[in-house]
């Protein structure tokens, strides 16, 4: 671990950096450049103490965990991103995870929709971020570990999960995560990440098996998409995706056309936020 230039190379990338950069107001006049310290910490989800001791070369040797929300929170490239492993005394990421490091075009557009529901996913279904309105309308999905990041292994394994969608989209939702997966499982092959997914859901689920004989592959999003909320009941939403160049992420935004009975649930799922109330107590 190289502390001097572990410190240096984070205070630069701060200092560089612009609240409106990750979606921050720029509010009140700022003596120094760049973010502030508590702001990096906040957006990594880490204590300012523990950065700032970074920062001050007296702090711990970070895990691979920590350096990951330091490269997304600092917006780092691919190759900035292994810069600050290798300082930091590890290895750089292997070629088999480097998609759960959010591509930083993709999070521009991000932290510039506070409105509507967006959300980046990996080419596994796994969420690698989501704004607060998709939190609101689809849960806090940053708990999962293991395979049960992806929403294909959920699909299979949870029933629950299939809660959201009416039930009879549900088979066609269903065809859809396995094609999605049978293109990622193409691209990165039978060793990967993808290969493992195919391995255990073949095991885990006979509906799995079935679908995934048909052999079909696909890469991309349904236009228009019903989603319940429990609260809310049933949202009709345009759905749009935006890709990476190659394809392992994809920004996934859901809007309404203005005075529609889809944009107004969506504004007042912005007022209600996480919160659960009984159905009698919601305006009209």
């Amino acid at each position: 671990m190289d502390r001097k230039a572990l410190a240096d190379f984070l205070r630069r990338r701060r200092e560089a950096l612009r609240p409106g950069d990750v979606g921050l107001p720029a509010g009140v006049r700022r003596r120094a450049p760049g973010l502030r310290r508590e702001e990096v910490a906040a957006l990594a989800v880490m204590s300012t103490d523990y950065y700032t001791r970074l920062e001050q070369q007296r702090g711990p040797q970070p895990s691979e965990q920590m350096l990951a929300s330091l490269a997304r929170a600092l917006r780092l490239t691919g190759d900035e991103r292994d810069y600050l492993f290798r300082i930091a005394g590890h290895n750089a990421p292997a070629s088999v995870s480097t998609a759960t490091h959010v591509a930083p075009a993709l999070l521009r557009v991000l932290d510039r929709l506070d409105d509507t529901p967006a959300l980046i996913l990996s080419n596994l279904g796994e969420i690698l971020v989501q704004n607060r309105m998709a939190e609101a309308l689809f849960g806090d999905k940053s708990g999962y570990t293991g395979l049960a990041r992806s929403e294909i292994y959920r699909w299979f394994t949870n029933p629950s999960e299939r809660a959201i969608y009416p039930e009879d989209d549900r088979d066609r939702q269903s065809r859809a995560l396995v094609a999605n997966l049978r293109a990622a499982y193409g691209s990165m092959g039978s060793r990967s990440r993808a290969g493992e997914l195919v391995r255990e859901l073949r095991k885990a689920s006979g509906e799995f098996a079935e679908l995934w004989e048909r052999h079909e592959v696909a890469k991309r999003f349904e236009d228009h998409k019903t989603l319940i909320h429990p609260q809310l009941g049933p949202i009709e939403l345009d759905c749009q995706a935006l890709f990476t160049e190659d394809q392992s992420q994809a920004l996934l935004v859901l809007t309404a056309p203005p005075r529609t009975e889809g944009h107004e649930k969506l504004e007042l799922l912005g007022v209600l936020g996480h919160e659960r109330f009984p159905a009698d107590t919601l305006p009209d």
